[in-house]
């Protein structure tokens, strides 16, 4: 059960002055089963350094938040138990916490900016493609962001000192010591929390004005129209080919456009789908490719600097389609290579007829499985691939326990087959490195050779053993 008491608060004093100090003060107590949401409007009338209009505005935003409060109020007696996560501020069972928070963000639109907004943002207002009008667009705007690592940190912190007025933050990951060196609004004291939940903390440090909603949750078929049909753009952060599609297919069908990046090793690329009459993902790559062809930032690595550079360039973009600036990497794609500095812009091919989504004659009318269709997970992980059987497979942990025994390593030639610079960062005592590619080359042939022929004279001395060949991928 729920009910709402009204009560007066102990009077505050805010200004010293001689003038006559005038107030109203009243606070409403919203009681869940759980905890309290308590709400207070205070109003001073003769102080003239107040702005008046300020006032009027902080009065109706508490009007708003009243309403809100009241339907939330409503939809917690008829569901109790609620079927939406909380992410912060409101209460775990709140049914409509994201939908109240979305809501309530969305239908304010600016008019005019106040002097706290005029100060924020004199050094872009005064550029000519943007002014008072361009800002104004800025801060009416909402942008989606789907992955919250390498290219969502740097996008969302720009968007937001720019002055974007809604954000969305999707990923259901948590915060990792090996993300730090890339993901930056992330930190040491936010490991094994919520990746959403940091960015909207860190965004809301900087711009307080920004309203930034955090969804800790898989993006999926079942979820992503709902949510993108919520935002004038989307931008796609992720590292895996299925959200790629998935995200591709929803904001063709919700006609959003579709900010993308990606970041590997020391090289990113960036495009605009579905803008201005340019292509979709899908005219490009009607077919995914095969799962064990896909590298991604955990299999082949990333230097954080380039996750940032293209992040940035992803919020450039966004920022320029809420304003309505015409130059974009629609129909193009940007190439950065950060190992000799160069940026390249290529041009793409154009809008597919025969596509199955943006075609003339789509087949792709509703969102489908996409990991089924791509045969492979939604996620950034490292895959496994299972090449091999069950009993042809040894774990390191059980290699190393056989290691162990005595005379076991003389009669044995251990290859490791990684490449270099991973032998260099771990490995097991008695291993030899020769990456995989090299294995076929005359010298590392007769390096294993020589290796045996010690080994086997090695194991022969200690008890008469044979020599065998085993390598460690």
């Amino acid at each position: 059960m729920a009910y709402r008491s009204r009560e007066k608060t102990t009077k505050p004093r805010l200004f010293t002055s001689d003038t006559t100090e005038y107030e109203f003060v009243f606070s409403c107590r919203f009681q869940f089963s759980q905890c309290t949401i308590h709400i207070a409007c205070v109003y001073y009338k003769p102080f003239v350094v107040m702005d008046v209009e300020k006032l009027q505005a902080q009065l109706e935003d508490a009007r708003r938040e009243i309403e809100v409060l009241k339907k939330m109020l409503n939809l917690k007696e008829k569901n109790p138990k609620g079927q939406l996560e909380k992410e912060e501020g409101l209460p775990d069972d709140c049914p409509m916490k994201e939908e109240c928070c979305e809501n309530t963000a969305l239908s304010r639109k600016k008019t005019k900016l106040d002097n706290a907004s005029i100060e924020r943002y004199c050094r872009q207002l005064i550029l000519p493609e943007i002014g008072v009008k361009g800002q104004l667009s800025l801060c009416n705007s909402s942008v989606l962001i789907v992955g919250a690592g390498g290219l969502g940190c740097p996008a969302a912190i720009y968007l937001a000192a720019a002055g974007i007025g809604h954000l969305g933050i999707v990923d259901y990951d948590a915060v990792e010591l090996g993300n730090l060196h890339r993901q930056v609004l992330h930190s040491e004291a936010g490991i094994g929390h919520s990746k959403s939940t940091s960015i909207s903390s860190s965004v809301s440090r900087l711009n307080s004005s920004v309203t930034c909603v955090p969804y800790h949750m898989q993006l999926d078929s079942s979820n992503a129209m709902d949510l993108v049909h919520k935002y004038d753009i989307v931008l796609d952060c992720t590292d895996n080919v299925a959200t790629r599609y998935l995200l591709n297919d929803a904001c063709v069908l919700a006609r959003k456009p579709l900010v993308s990046g990606s970041a590997l090793r020391f090289e990113g690329q960036l495009t605009v789908y579905s803008y201005e009459g340019g292509p979709c993902y899908r005219c490009l790559y009607p077919k995914p490719p095969p799962p064990e062809t896909v590298t991604n930032c955990s299999s082949g690595g990333v230097l954080g600097v380039v996750p940032g550079i293209i992040g940035c360039f992803q919020a450039l973009e966004a920022l320029k389609i809420a304003l309505g600036i015409s130059v974009s990497f629609s129909q193009k794609l940007l190439l950065v290579d950060g190992l000799d500095g160069s940026l390249r812009t290529i041009k793409l091919r154009p809008k597919q007829p025969g596509c199955a989504v943006c075609g003339t004659q789509p087949s792709v009318k509703n969102l489908i499985d996409y990991e089924q269709f791509c045969g492979a997970s939604a996620t950034d992980k490292c895959v496994s691939l299972h090449l091999l059987s069950p009993e042809d497979r040894i774990s390191v942990d059980n290699l190393s326990s056989i290691l162990q025994e005595e005379n076991v390593v003389t009669s044995l030639v251990l290859l490791d087959v990684r490449p270099a610079v991973e032998f260099e960062i771990c490995r097991l005592p008695h291993f030899i490195n020769i990456p995989i590619n090299d294995l076929g080359k005359s010298d590392c042939v007769d390096l294993i050779r020589r290796e045996a022929v010690n080994r086997a004279d090695t194991g022969e001395k200690a008890q008469g053993t044979s020599s065998y060949v085993g390598s460690f991928v």
